[in-house]
């Protein structure tokens, strides 16, 4: 991952350095277990933990040793003897590399998961606070970009909120799917070492064992993972959308913080353009892209391959990385949104009270109308007004189907635009609880 889009708590998360000492913890943690059930001595145990927490790995060192292993794993634990001296041949007893590479890689998403958690919280306390700040703005609701009825921003704030409510759970529930340890030796089957030492390995680095892992932890738990960030990163792409659509010199509803200094195109001094929420767009895509591969990786062969392996090493520091950024990115973007209502309010009543053409529909069947022949009255006031032919409200009052049905006082009444916003507390309690 690129240091541009790299925040350093989620990058540390995936260092060498930190990989190194989980593979330890997994290494030593087995190895007391081992020591507790008899089958290595307690005292070599007790080396093994105290000699190698007080060592400091060589990455340089590791990557030299692979050059002639040509194994990660082996060169790791030819680096750890180099520490804990005669004792070492009891490390790794049983075990298998998967058994360390797959363990490590649950600690390691699970850390990013926790990370990932709590910029959703930033998230949402932005979103909670600006939704209640525009609780009652009144603007312009659209369908196909069109304008429709109107809204609050209020309430578009408050359903991107309850949006990234949903994503947190399902944060949550892939950090819960992804937990799991597998100590089960070659092939899963644990011919050479004790189930309780998975447990205990499991117990101590805050994972579940692995009901049945063959040699590697299945990767349905990992493709369920990579699709949960991709839903996330979709969500974070619809609110940049919207963001950028606001932004629109015709629309100018609302816009990204332009900081002093900031320059906009290198040819036009003018220019001040959403490239936060664009450049969210263009995350959000990168990290939907691991989820093809991750998909692809749940096919192994038989009890293992390592035709997974490749791609988790790019897709998992990539995709959590990415995430993390975006999140924050969002989160800084809401926090300091530049809201115009004046102009939502200007573009409310852009077409001349078209938005109500509803109430004035509902009202004619109240009245008697049928609904059929009350849509093509208004409708055929509506086409007329759009075409810049009159005012939508004084051509109704001037259309004799309308007039018997409804007087002139009434007519104005259905243009009231607070009829649209009594719902918004209930919508809110229903998002935000009661406060």
């Amino acid at each position: 991952m690129i240091a541009r889009y790299s925040r350093p708590e989620m990058t540390a998360v995936w260092s060498p350095a930190t990989r190194f000492r989980i593979w330890f913890e997994i290494e030593a943690a087995a190895a007391e277990a081992m020591a507790e059930i008899g089958v290595i001595p307690k005292a070599a145990a007790k080396a093994i933990w105290e000699k190698g927490s007080k060592a400091k790995f060589d990455v340089a060192r590791i990557d030299e040793i692979e050059k002639t292993t040509k194994h990660d794993v082996i060169a790791f634990l030819t680096h750890l003897a180099e520490f804990i001296g005669p004792d070492a041949r009891f490390v790794h007893q049983g075990m298998t590399s998967s058994d360390v590479l797959d363990t490590c890689l649950a600690v390691q998403l699970r850390r990013a998961s926790d990370i990932l958690i709590a910029d959703v919280d930033a998230l949402l306390a932005a979103l909670k606070r600006r939704a209640f700040e525009h609780k009652l703005t009144p603007t312009i609701g659209r369908s196909h970009g069109v304008h429709a009825e109107p809204t609050t921003f209020g309430l578009k704030l408050a359903s991107a909120n309850a949006e990234f409510s949903r994503a947190r759970a399902r944060l949550v529930a892939a950090r819960e799917e992804i937990s799991t340890a597998a100590i089960s030796g070659a092939v899963g089957a644990f011919a050479n070492i004790d189930p309780r030492v998975e447990a205990h390995v499991a117990a101590k680095l805050g994972l579940r064992p692995e009901p049945i892992s063959t040699q590697v932890i299945p990767r349905d738990r990992h493709a369920a993972f990579f699709a949960a960030l991709a839903v996330v990163a979709s969500s974070v792409e619809r609110l940049a959308t919207e963001i950028r659509h606001l932004q629109r010199t015709e629309v100018m509803e609302a816009e990204e913080f332009f900081a002093e200094g900031q320059k906009g195109s290198s040819a036009m001094p003018h220019k001040r353009n959403p490239v936060l929420a664009e450049n969210l767009t263009g995350l959000a895509r990168m990290v939907r892209s691991a989820v093809i591969p991750a998909l692809e990786d749940v096919a192994l062969w038989h009890e293992r391959d390592i035709s997974h392996s490749s791609v988790e090493r790019m897709i998992g520091p990539d995709a959590t990385i990415t995430l993390d950024f975006a999140l924050a990115r969002l989160a800084g973007v809401i926090d300091k949104l530049i809201v115009y209502p004046e102009n939502m309010r200007r573009n409310l009543d852009k077409l001349g009270g078209l938005i109500h053409s509803q109430r004035v529909l509902l009202a004619l069947t109240q009245r008697g109308v049928s609904r059929e022949d009350a849509y093509a009255i208004v409708q055929a006031n509506a086409m007329r007004a759009w075409r810049g032919e009159g005012d939508f409200l004084k051509l109704l009052k001037a259309d004799n189907a309308v007039a018997k049905a409804l007087s002139a006082k009434e007519l104005e009444a259905l243009f009231d635009l607070g009829y649209h916003l009594k719902q918004v507390d209930a919508i809110f309690e229903r998002v935000f609880g009661k406060r």
